[in-house]
């Protein structure tokens, strides 16, 4: 079974909610189309990055072309 970018997604989301408890309270200008997308409409794509203290940094990246673009396994 190959892992799709919304497995990602959707498994980042659950990390980062349960990390904090399960909720986490966000301001509704979060949801604002330009803050999770793209001037082109698409969703901002998101980087797991290893760090040497043992955590795992997750930021946003501008989203790669193409509908499986961009997943890479370190």
């Amino acid at each position: 079974m190959s892992t799709t970018p919304a497995d990602l997604s959707h498994a980042m989301l659950i990390a980062i909610l349960m990390h904090h408890g399960g909720s986490l309270d966000l301001p509704a200008g979060a949801f604002d189309p330009d803050a999770i997308g793209g001037l082109d409409g698409a969703f901002h794509a998101v980087a797991m990055e290893p760090q040497d203290n043992g955590t795992i940094r997750i930021s946003v990246r501008p989203r790669p072309a193409g509908d499986d673009a961009g997943i890479t396994r370190i």
